[in-house]
């Protein structure tokens, strides 16, 4: 087995191996495996301390943060109150020198009795119970050996957990699904009272054992699921529910949050009442023996446990699945199911879940049913995109003030009380954190401290120029201190001033169209801000207001080098020929330029001869300096397309799991992983509208599309954007083909 050992945060802890009731569907008693007649009834106090000792070691060893301990059965009261305590009080003392613990037990809540909570208190045990639903869904599997119900003794446990001296110990209800069951009953019984969590499991089966299908649907537990999805979504999500909260989160890119679903590596061992140590329990479904590990707390560790290759095969994510899963579209949603749904005997688990018609359905309907909520607005909406965006810098500003931790000291301070002084005075500080730039700044920022360097303080300090910045903008008179650097003051969105031979801080101000420097006794002043003067390059603005930045400290993150500060001839040339490259795609793509148009904000320079995006907030772009009109267009419309879906993976999870899967790519004989091929689709998409015979673009943005679709690493926005790019081909080649039609004979591409 490959990859590194997933160390155990998780431990269920045997107490007691009898139950109180008789659940025909308990796969304790009732499946293959039958270990419990031969093991004692409550867990001796050797087994409690030894099981202590070897979590403390891992947690140790792992350097664990944390780490669970389900207290299960059987039914875990039945060990009596006294044995609970012996368990509580060996697993604190050992462990809470190392570790912090999280201890639940699990009850079918007929033993609850204030004595129990109130020992749940005092160690702080959260309390799961479960309970299938209404009394007739309840009494269909959950009744004592004489066929009693047990349904109004769980209220009562219910009713008794929901006192509010006993509130914060409730941890939920679980309850497993049964078909015959009406889905809305069962489910508005158990939201009636009002629990802060519902787990609906499936009922364990296997391909030898398979689940029953009272009409024959195949996709019979996904209906009766979604059913249940359909009314708590509709009454607004009362509760989480943990199989939704886990799809949902998936789709959107996150982890799963359940061992059912998803491809996050098991973290769970168990131990028995004799120290056994086991496997996820649930195997024992399978056949006798499929939990075994030949291990125990007596003789061995818990890394040896987790070297265990059948513990070892859970750990694997993507590589731990079979064939057919792999190549599911879904599979980074349902992970296969459970492990213990895939077996058959001439087969193993190397098989699709037995469920694997439900899981497939379930996640695709609750993918339908919340696209249009889940997905981003960026993705389709490009002032939703450049709002987030806008956030997204203020959220960076806010994590370096938070990470800074006062160790900027009374500059940072100084600077950071100015800032809001200035923001409720003008809007010039949201123009000067819009600037591409400043964003670069920020992230300089936090990667120095991260790996703390020494000079991430005086890195930060820089802030003092951007809220002087924002004060020359918004016309606010205020002084503000600043620390220039090499003799040169530059304010970003601005220009630099040449100070001279000055040195030390200094201090700006604005002052009507421009800004007065102080440095010492020697004042400069700056009249104009657009306007050259001694000592003063101001940003040019040359066309529609977009900035020719050749002179930002932070724009040089291109992959090719930003050039020096252009004379005024050179930028007055570069500019006409940008002119002349909006026009080109005005006439060719009007809908694309007039976006790259309002949302490129600033351009720079570069000595290459490819576009580039960089390291920066959206709206900046480097464009080769050479080049003729042509050339330019070609870059301004690539170099868009690649900035502006740079810029979505900032706000939103296109895909998840990026480079698990390869994919053939259209215009290259080796495969990419799925950044690749969006990208790739991405900027072909809008090339095709322009350059429809240079390249196959259509050709190799279509077949892209295609394969996209069915690729399992893409989110619910991923989705969402390959049905925008798809429609937006589809436009592309309506266009051209009326704009064919209408050039009549003899004309071609090439003339048009």
């Amino acid at each position: 087995m490959t990859g590194p050992l997933v160390p155990f945060r998780e431990i269920v802890l045997k107490v007691h191996s009898r139950c109180d009731l008789a659940c025909d569907h308990c796969y304790v008693y009732e499946h293959a495996d039958q270990s419990w007649r031969t093991r004692p009834r409550a867990i001796s106090d050797e087994a409690i301390s030894r099981t202590a000792l070897r979590l403390a070691e891992h947690a140790e060893k792992h350097a664990l943060p944390s780490v669970s301990v389900i207290l299960h059965g059987g039914e875990p009261l039945l060990a009596g109150p006294d044995r609970l305590r012996r368990v509580c009080e060996e697993l604190t003392r050992t462990l809470a020198p190392r570790t912090a613990l999280d201890l639940r037990i699990h009850t079918n809540g007929l033993q609850l009795g204030p004595r129990y909570l109130d020992l749940f208190d005092e160690y702080g045990v959260r309390v799961g119970i479960s309970l299938d639903g209404d009394k007739a869904a309840n009494d269909r599997h959950r009744r004592f050996a004489d066929g009693r119900s047990s349904h109004s003794l769980v209220l009562r446990a219910v009713a008794l957990l929901h006192q509010d001296r006993y509130r914060h110990l409730d941890l939920g209800l679980l309850c497993t699904i049964d078909v015959a069951n009406d889905p809305v009953a069962v489910y508005e019984a158990l939201a009636a009272l009002e629990p802060p969590r519902i787990d609906f499991l499936l009922p364990h089966a296997t391909w030898e054992d398979p689940p029953p299908r009272p009409d024959g649907s195949p996709t019979a537990y996904a209906d009766w699921i979604l059913a249940v999805f359909d009314r708590w979504n509709d009454e607004g999500r009362p509760m989480p529910v943990r199989i939704f909260d886990s799809v949902l989160s998936t789709l959107s890119g996150g982890p799963s949050l359940t061992e059912s679903l998803g491809l996050a590596p098991t973290d769970l061992v168990v131990v028995e009442t004799d120290g056994t140590l086991e496997q996820v329990d649930s195997l024992k479904s399978a056949y006798e023996g499929a939990a075994a590990t030949g291990f125990d707390v007596f003789r061995h560790s818990l890394d040896e446990v987790a070297a265990h290759p059948g513990v070892r095969v859970r750990q694997l994510g993507l590589a731990g699945v079979g064939d057919t899963c792999r190549r599911c579209p879904v599979v980074r949603s349902c992970g296969g199911g459970l492990y213990t749904h895939r077996y058959r005997a001439d087969s193993g688990f190397g098989n699709p879940s037995v469920y694997c018609t439900d899981l497939e359905a379930l996640i695709r309907g609750i993918e339908d049913r919340t696209a249009a909520q889940t997905a981003s607005p960026a993705v389709t909406d490009p002032a939703a995109l450049a709002a987030d965006q806008h956030d997204l810098t203020r959220v960076l500003l806010a994590e370096l003030h938070s990470e800074l931790a006062g160790r900027g000291g009374e500059p940072w301070a100084e600077a950071w009380e100015l800032a809001g002084a200035v923001e409720r005075r003008s809007d010039g500080l949201d123009e000067v954190l819009a600037h591409p730039y400043t964003r670069t700044w920020l992230l300089d920022c936090l990667d120095a401290l991260r790996e703390d360097r020494a000079t991430a303080p005086g890195l930060a300090r820089q802030l003092s120029r951007y809220v002087a910045a924002a004060a020359v903008r918004g016309r606010v008179d205020t002084a503000v201190r600043v620390a220039p650097a090499g003799g040169t003051l530059h304010l970003p969105t601005l220009g630099a001033l040449s100070l001279g031979g000055a040195r030390g801080p200094a201090e700006v101000r604005a002052t009507g169209d421009g800004f007065l420097v102080r440095t010492g006794s020697a004042e400069q002043r700056v009249e104009r801000l657009d306007e050259e003067s001694p000592g003063w390059r101001p940003v040019r603005r040359p066309a529609a207001g977009r900035a020719l930045d050749d002179l930002d400290p932070y724009r040089d993150r291109f992959p090719a080098p930003a050039t020096g500060r252009l004379t005024a001839g050179a930028a007055a040339e570069w500019s006409g020929r940008l002119d002349g490259a909006w026009r080109l795609l005005r006439g060719a793509v009007p809908d694309q330029a007039a976006e790259a148009a309002a949302h490129l904000t600033t351009l720079t320079p570069l000595s290459g001869t490819a576009p580039g995006v960089g390291r920066h907030g959206y709206g900046a772009l480097g464009l080769p300096l050479r080049g003729d009109a042509g050339t330019l267009a070609r870059a301004l419309l690539r170099g868009f397309r690649r900035a502006k879906l740079r810029a979505l993976l900032d706000v939103t999870d296109l895909y998840a799991q990026d480079g698990a899967w390869s994919h053939p790519a259209p215009w290259q004989e080796a495969p990419v992983p799925v950044s690749a091929l969006l990208a790739g689709a991405y900027e072909r998409t809008g090339l095709a509208a322009y350059e429809p015979g240079r390249v196959p673009y259509a050709d190799q943005a279509e077949r892209a599309l295609d394969r996209l679709e069915g690729a399992a690493e893409l989110t619910v926005s991923g989705k969402v954007l390959v049905a925008a790019l798809r429609k937006e081909l589809l436009r592309s080649r309506q266009c051209r083909s009326r704009s064919v039609r209408h050039a009549g004979p003899g004309m071609t591409e090439k003339h048009r």
